[in-house]
């Protein structure tokens, strides 16, 4: 577990009282965790950070979460992150959509318990 220490989740949401739940789920499992206030400063923050996991709301009032995501996969130094998708928005064709099309890691509906969470993210750090 002890390269579990080193592992920068940066959690990319506009509620920032997600955020704080975010980080005390899995700082408790000892990631780091960074919030960022919407997607301008989530994709700054992740050009800057250069973290080893994004959880990434889609919803957001500045810059969505595909948008997001989008110019992730266009930046090469960036591309290679990993993404868990953390939305309300629970449809299946959503996560359908977002895990076929657009190929990301994992996918959240909120609400999610913290198990879901930490399963979640330990999933994908254990494919990589």
């Amino acid at each position: 577990m002890d390269e579990t220490l080193s592992r920068n989740i940066l959690c990319v949401e506009d509620e920032p009282e997600m955020i704080d739940l975010i980080r005390l789920i899995l700082s408790r499992k000892g990631f780091n965790v960074r919030g960022a206030a919407g997607g301008v400063e989530g994709i700054r923050l992740i050009r800057e950070l250069r973290p080893d996991l994004v959880l990434l709301d889609l919803m957001m009032p500045d810059m969505d979460g595909w948008e997001v995501y989008q110019q992730m996969k266009a930046d090469a130094a960036l591309r290679d992150i990993p993404v868990i998708v953390v939305t309300a928005k629970a449809q299946n064709i959503d996560k359908v959509l977002g895990l076929h099309i657009a190929k990301v890691d994992d996918y959240i509906a909120k609400p999610f318990s913290p198990q879901e969470l930490l399963e979640s993210v330990e999933r994908v750090f254990n494919q990589k």
